[in-house]
Formats: C-alpha cells, structure tokens, sequence
C-alpha cells in the first residue's frame, strides 16, 4: 500500500511538472546550474590532482633524500621535519663535514633488508661545445656524475640506444654517455657511429676531451615545453660522467654533499624517512654547523594531494551557494502551486484524504522537481568537466562520491525546501479550500 502512494504521488507529481513545463524548468534551473557547478569544479580538480600526483609519483616516490643542512641553535633532530635552517648563510661544508662512502658504506649494511640501493650524483657544471658543422653556434650541456647504480636505474625510463652505461671500472676515465640529441647537434653521426668519438667540451673555461661510450635516448621536458617551444640549438641535455672524473673535474673533496636511498618494496617510506635520517644525523652530533636530514617526494605528494583537494573543496562550497539559491526557488514555486490548488486540495481533503498524504504529496513532487534537475546538473557537470580537462590537456576523472552527493544534497533540498509549502498544503481547511476561487 505504502509502495503504491508512492507511486501514485510520482506520477501526480510528474503530470503537474508536466503541465507547467517552462515554470519547472526555470525552478530547477538553480538546482541544475549548482550541480553543474560542483561536477565540473571536481571533475577539474580530480584531474589535476590526478596528473600531477601521477608526474610526482614518477619521479619516485620510494625514493628518499638525504642532504647536508646547516643547524640552527635549537636544532634537536635530524629528520627534515625538524631541521631548522639558519638563514642568510652561504657557507659550504668543508670536505670533513660531507657524507663520507664509509658512512653510505655502514648505512648500507645497517639498513640492507630496507634498501634497493643508494644513487650517488655529483654535478660538474655546464660544458659548452660548437654545433656541428656552424662554429658560430654553440651547444651547451650539464655536466653530472652519477654512480653505476644510479645509471642503471635511468635505463627504464632513458634506455641506452649505442654502446652501454658507465661502470666501476670506468671510474676516473674520461669517458662519458651523451644524448641522441647531443649526438645530432654536436657530433653530426649516428648514435653507433658515435661511440669512441673524442669530444671536446669547454669546461670553467678549459677545453676538456671525453670518449663517448654510450648514447641514450633523449626525451623531451615535458615542463619545459609548457613555456613555450624551445629552439633546437637551445635545447641543454646531460651528459654523465664517472663519479671520481666529474670530483676532479670540480676539484671538490671527497664525499657528497647529498644522496638518494631507493627503498626496497613494501617498505613504508613516510616512517623510514625519519629512521634514515636520524642514522646520518647520528654522525653529525658533534659538528656545530651541519647535520644531515631526510626528505621523501611520498610526503611531498600527500600534501600536494591535500592542498589540491582543499582548493577544489573550497571553490565548490562556494558553487554550492547557487543550490541554496535554488532551493529557496524551489519553496517559492511550490508555495504558489499550494495557492494555484487550493480547491484541489479542498477536493480531496474532503473526500478523507489525511493530512499526511497531502504532505507527502507536496513533498514528492518537490523532490522529484530538484531530482530531475540534479540529474540534469549531473550530466551536464561531467560533461563540461570533460570538457574544460581536455581544454587544459589533462584525462577527465569524474568524481562517482561527489555525484552521488550531489544527487542526495538535490534530494535533501527538495524535503527541506518543499516541507514548508506542504505543510501549509496540510494545514488546509477543507471548507475554506473549497470556497477558494
């Protein structure tokens, strides 16, 4: 019985939206237009949230950097959440306070079950070298010396094309890894015909001769070209060096001013990133300038996540207030369709209707009014929350909670909003209804 007064109220609800189809429309348009709102400001923002969480996770976020930072008075912890840095400061470390191999050496074996290995880097600078074939062009390159292990993890994102990585046995040689890009500006040959080449590169002013022992596949900034095109002689790409050629190229000390530990997997990095870097700080317990800490790109991408979430929360709180707007539509329309069927109500009221049904008359049709409007809203939400992700290059990512709130916040308006007007619809006097003209 009660499914079948359901039902029946559904369908007197839809004829009289029926009836006055320009007048529903205008009343929904609110409902429709909040809900739009709201769709497409998530869709938006799952999308860009989306993107950038996936291009920061891609950088590794099982990675953790350990890097040397100067103390300040009330410094008591070694963890980057509590390393404060002095400010105004632009002293080095000297070569007794870098991170030395045999700490890196104890760390490793202290922490083996927990790590995948550690990448060791060390920049040399920019080279510069004449474009092949126009001697008044010149090519410019970043110089990086990188550990074989650290090579070896380029190759699934930089696969070599010509000869290999640099190894342990290359260490202090001249050799180096260029780009195929490098290849093409400065040597003028094919990648293989590129090996063994002799390349002479401008370093801190000097000439500098190097071999090429392999060349790797070069892959465009994908930042970079956000700012525009970039000239092709304009394009900088990295040539790696050995670790000890690039310390003698610089003439630096010995050890390493920071370093990357790759975590081995399933290990919670958020928790190790402390353990990690109370171990380095340990050794720095005794130096009055500099400690070590520890970040992970893993938090960077919660908070990032967060901030992200946030703004998107806030904006569409603030698309939410055209809802309330159509809701207060919605009482309006329904109080004047009390007034509109008065006699109607007279009508059945007088025929035994109760109040109640009167009530939960009024009140469905109002929910089937802001219903079919969040519906409306829904759809056209997504699609120009498709739209507006693909205006700005990211992969649409609708939000399935933020619809389904969205419909439930459509439905709860029309019981708020349509109780007041079915309620006075209830409250009728059946005579003076019937009287009404």
């Amino acid at each position: 019985m009660g499914l079948s007064n359901l039902l029946e109220n559904i369908s007197m609800a839809v004829t009289s939206l029926k009836s006055n189809k320009m007048r529903s429309l205008l009343t929904m348009l609110g409902i429709i237009i909040g809900i739009a709102a709201v769709i497409a400001i998530e869709t938006v923002g799952g999308s860009l949230t989306g993107t950038v969480t996936d291009s920061m996770s891609g950088m590794g976020v099982g990675n953790i950097t350990v890097s040397l930072t100067q103390k300040s008075s009330d410094d008591t912890s070694g963890t980057s959440a509590g390393v404060t840095l002095r400010r105004f400061m632009d002293s080095s470390p000297s070569g007794d306070d870098l991170i030395s191999n045999q700490m890196i050496a104890e760390f490793e074996s202290t922490f083996a079950d927990k790590i995948d290995r550690v990448e060791l880097t060390r920049e040399a600078g920019t080279a510069t070298i004449h474009k092949y074939g126009d001697p008044d062009t010149t090519i410019s390159a970043t110089l990086t010396g990188a550990s074989p292990e650290t090579l070896q993890a380029l190759e699934s994102d930089t696969p070599i094309l010509a000869g290999r990585w640099l190894t342990d046995a290359d260490e202090g040689k001249y050799l180096c890894v260029v780009s195929e890009k490098f290849v093409e500006q400065a040597i003028g040959t094919t990648n293989a015909g590129a090996l063994g080449t002799r390349v002479v590169l401008t370093v801190n002013g000097s000439p500098c001769a190097f071999y090429v022992a392999g060349v790797y596949e070069y892959v465009e900034n994908e930042y970079a070209s956000m700012f525009g095109e970039q000239d092709d002689d304009s394009i900088t790409t990295t040539i790696y060096l050995p670790l000890e050629t690039a310390r003698a190229l610089t003439g630096a000390d010995e050890g390493y001013q920071s370093l990357t530990v790759v975590t081995a997997t399933g290990v919670d990095v958020t928790s190790f990133v402390d353990v990690v870097g109370d171990y380095f700080a340990s050794y720095y317990t005794r130096n009055d300038t500099w400690t070590a800490s520890a970040s992970s790109i893993s938090s960077l991408v919660e908070s990032m996540t967060e901030m992200l979430d946030t703004i998107s929360l806030g904006i569409s709180a603030i698309a939410a207030i055209s809802l309330l707007v159509g809701g207060i539509g919605v009482m309006n329309i329904m109080t004047v369709s009390v007034t509109e069927r008065t006699r109607e109500i007279g009508t059945r009221k007088a025929l035994g209707a109760p109040s109640s049904a009167i009530r939960l008359q009024f009140i469905t049709e109002s929910i089937v009014l802001c219903v079919i409007g969040g519906v409306i809203g829904v759809a056209l939400g997504i699609s120009l929350g498709a739209w507006l992700s693909s205006l700005i290059g990211f992969a649409a990512k609708p939000s399935l909670p933020a619809i389904c709130i969205a419909v439930g916040f459509s439905m709860a308006i029309g019981v708020f909003f349509g109780y007041y007007p079915a309620n006075k619809a209830a409250k009728l006097d059946p005579i003076e209804a019937l009287r009404y003209e």
